[in-house]
């Protein structure tokens, strides 16, 4: 069995393959010939939790474990960990480990722009991002790298981290700035991510008909990112109708009709004249299809 560092992992994951991989993998979903089952929370000493996440198709299985231990930071030590193991599907033999926190930052990235894609958005000139941490980086990057998004401000907590991650996107080549407060950017975007970690909404009402917002940091049913009156104004895009329905709190808390919201699997491209709202929780299955991307990358 092959083990990527975090390095070779992003090296093995480059966006515009991982979009493709996602795609194909929504259609084996759709089709029944690939399948994951519900995530599995097992408590650990000094508090943690370790959560377990498998997923197999037809060729190939994969595990991811992640570990969350809140204590670690007052020990100089990582409080997120994970890996993940790929495995031939009919012999269980080992083929591939990487690295769970890279893995996931990218999938999550490219399962944005692969649920924008389904929603019939590809492209877009001024980005806001909000928040500054892994996935609001993360997201920077693929933007820029898939739809060549080339101007983009970015409004965090803590506005050193805004500037850090301006920083780093103006050395990509992207005009890129740190601001304090987004309710006049989120008027001229036409593209909107958050990424926090808040329990109440962060992103302005004020948003375009003609806007894309990606709502990827609320993970928990008391969580929100997004103020239940935009929400209602959106066409609402998921990447699983079952996990959304259990833990996306910016839907539950504005009493969405679930029989509008489109899963990726299933959805035909959103009419105009409305904004565009995706929203996603992670599923195993798109650990499997970047896993199974990476080994084949291997050669």
């Amino acid at each position: 069995m092959r083990t990527l560092d975090a390095a070779q992992t992003a090296a093995a994951l480059p966006y515009g393959a991982l979009v493709k991989a996602l795609l194909q993998m929504f259609e084996r979903e759709r089709l029944g010939e690939a399948h994951a089952s519900p995530r599995t929370c097992v408590q650990l000493a000094g508090g943690g939790v370790m959560l377990l996440m498998p997923a197999a198709g037809r060729r190939f299985a994969a595990l991811k474990t992640v570990t969350v231990h809140a204590a670690n930071a007052e020990l100089g030590l990582p409080v997120v960990q994970g890996d993940v193991t790929l495995m031939d599907a009919a012999t269980g033999t080992r083929l591939l480990a990487m690295d769970g926190n890279v893995l996931t930052a990218r999938r999550t990235a490219a399962l944005s722009l692969a649920g924008a894609a389904r929603a019939g958005r590809t492209e877009a000139r001024r980005m806001l991002l909000i928040g500054a941490g892994v996935q609001a980086r993360a997201h920077a990057e693929a933007f820029a790298e898939v739809w060549g998004v080339r101007q983009m401000k970015i409004q965090a907590r803590t506005p050193e981290h805004a500037e850090t991650l301006a920083r780093h996107m103006r050395s990509r080549g992207v005009d890129a700035q740190a601001i304090d407060d987004p309710t006049t950017a989120v008027e001229e975007a036409d593209l909107i991510v958050a990424a926090t970690n808040s329990q109440e909404p962060v992103v302005p009402p004020g948003v375009r008909p003609d806007a894309t917002l990606i709502a990827v940091g609320a993970y928990r049913p008391d969580m929100a990112e997004v103020p239940p009156e935009l929400v209602r104004r959106c066409a609402v895009f998921v990447d699983t109708l079952e996990g959304a329905r259990n833990e996306a709190g910016d839907l539950i808390r504005a009493g969405v009709d679930w029989a509008a919201v489109q899963a990726f699997r299933d959805a035909s491209p959103a009419s105009p004249g409305r904004p565009v709202l995706l929203k996603t929780v992670g599923h195993a299955l798109w650990d499997l299809a970047a896993a199974q991307l990476a080994h084949e990358g291997q050669g």
